[in-house]
């Protein structure tokens, strides 16, 4: 497994905040975590009444991987966010608008 450093959580979350308003997109800080470990949840809201969540995994080999729940009714979308609050206190949630529905997630951030 590679052990390379990881980016602090606000410096990724700034990251990829920045990537998406360069394509167009909106995005914002919705709930702000630990400024180091955080973990970052990512809601894409596509503006028609519908959001699709993704969470950090690792892979087999360790490498970070990004799991979707699905397009689902924002309404659910924003239920599923509150119950992962509870579990970890420390989470980010961060939120693109973008009715592509597009996420930034497997793109380079430079």
């Amino acid at each position: 497994m590679d052990t390379a450093p990881r980016l602090k959580a606000d410096i990724w979350v700034k990251a990829l905040i920045r990537r998406a308003e360069v394509s167009g997109a909106s995005a914002m800080v919705v709930r702000k975590g630990d400024l180091t470990s955080g973990t970052v949840l990512v809601k894409v809201n596509t503006l028609d009444g519908e959001a699709e969540i993704f969470s950090p995994a690792r892979d087999g080999d360790g490498a970070l991987i990004w799991l979707s729940k699905g397009r689902q009714p924002e309404a659910e979308a924003d239920a599923y966010i509150e119950k992962q609050r509870g579990f970890d206190p420390d989470i980010w949630v961060v939120e693109i608008e973008d009715r592509e529905g597009r996420h930034f997630l497997q793109e380079k951030v430079g």
